[in-house]
């Protein structure tokens, strides 16, 4: 059973995602984080950089946020669209212009956000692609029938002029997928009317983005969350009314246990102070080492005390496959984003290094976040990438 365990203390939440007493995701929020990834505002036009074939635009923010052409031009099926080298990005964003914004990627100590006109606005079933055709599903659901089904339900259901990517979570669902479109298309068509009030003049937040809370509810799907446990009256409270505005979640229990040690009550602590260790063992005897680096994320794998039978192709394989489930547990776990290198003990089989790519892939479908293996490199280096859930550890 998945269950959230949110301590709160003085200035800062600690959210654990548990199943079956196994610490599965784990992450910290301070009152003082100003994470905006996924907010959409109106914002003004304030600098067009011709050479950049990009714009800054005024967002509220202490820093104007940044936008490519790209990301201003109508998104279209990218292997039709026209080069963007062909357009005069000032013929097509003006100073002073007002601009529907989403923020891709949260501000830093030197750049501020960069933002998007092409809106991703997520609910539970789908994630609305506003000013789209574009349909898409998600890839964890491989049966060809139920992705036409879906596919279908979706186009018979959505407005004119709207897109969407079918989630993970839609798949069997039919009457719920339907509720949820009209829901969240509601929910655009309020940011649309309050974007056009003629009084509006200055930027404006128009859209928060869910917590780290809510994203959980939403996105876990092959171990929904069955109860919430928190520490803190206020919090319960804002809980309940989430809980009272969204029929998915009705069956969701949530209690209140007043203590300080709630995630010791849950024995989650102690599996929290091993997220500092760079060194996890594996059960074989083998170890991984994890190290990250501004760039990207170097993960190791080391045969340690491992010493297998008399055959060694055997004895790598098995290190490289405990290797590859601890990963991918880890990558969660940690909530490791970016680039991420895996150095596996080399295999001289064809056949071994693509079961293990495949046993990757297979492992990464617990993973609530996008990821992408690329395979291996002419080094024998895994590449891979993976989103953060929680954006402000950029």
């Amino acid at each position: 059973m998945a269950e959230i365990i949110v301590q709160v203390e003085k200035n800062e939440r600690r959210i654990a995602l548990m199943e079956d007493g196994k610490l599965i995701e784990y992450y910290q929020e301070n009152d003082e984080d100003t994470k905006k990834e996924g907010n959409i505002y109106i914002g003004i036009v304030k600098d067009v950089i011709q050479g950049m074939q990009s714009a800054f635009v005024d967002i509220g923010t202490e820093k104007n946020s940044f936008i490519h052409l790209k990301d201003i031009l109508p998104k279209v099926d990218e292997t039709k669209k026209v080069p963007e080298e062909t357009i005069d990005i000032k013929k097509v964003v003006k100073p002073n212009q007002k601009l529907l914004v989403q923020v891709k990627k949260d501000s830093n100590e030197k750049k501020g956000a960069r933002v998007s006109s092409h809106i991703n606005l997520p609910s539970k079933y789908i994630a609305l692609l506003p000013n789209t055709d574009i349909i898409t599903i998600s890839q964890k659901i491989q049966d060809k029938k139920e992705q036409e089904r879906l596919i279908k339900l979706v186009k018979e259901n959505l407005s004119n002029g709207n897109g969407a990517i079918i989630r993970t979570s839609a798949q069997n669902k039919e009457e719920e997928v339907i509720k949820d479109i009209k829901k969240v298309e509601k929910k655009w068509n309020d940011i649309i009317h309050t974007s056009i009030h003629p009084e509006l003049k200055k930027p404006k937040l128009l859209y928060k983005s869910e917590d780290i809370i809510e994203k959980m509810l939403m996105d876990l799907t092959s171990e929904p969350v069955k109860k919430i446990v928190v520490n803190n009256t206020k919090l319960k409270e804002e809980l309940e009314k989430l809980k009272a505005e969204n029929e998915e979640y009705k069956s969701l229990k949530i209690e209140l246990e007043e203590t300080n040690n709630l995630l010791s009550t849950y024995e989650a602590d102690k599996q929290i102070e091993k997220l500092e260790n760079r060194k996890i063992w594996l059960k074989c005897g083998g170890f991984i080492t994890i190290d990250k680096t501004e760039a990207l994320t170097a993960i190791d794998v080391n045969t340690g005390k491992y010493t297998g039978n008399d055959n060694l192709e055997q004895t790598i394989y098995k290190v490289n496959k405990e290797a590859t489930i601890e990963i991918a547990k880890q990558l969660r776990l940690r909530d490791i984003g970016g680039i991420i290198i895996i150095d596996y003990i080399d295999m001289k089989s064809q056949e071994d290094r693509e079961k293990i790519e495949n046993r990757l892939k297979e492992e990464l479908k617990k993973d609530r976040s996008k990821t992408q293996v690329e395979g291996f490199t002419k080094l024998d280096l895994m590449e891979m990438t993976r989103k953060h859930i929680c954006s402000h550890k950029d």
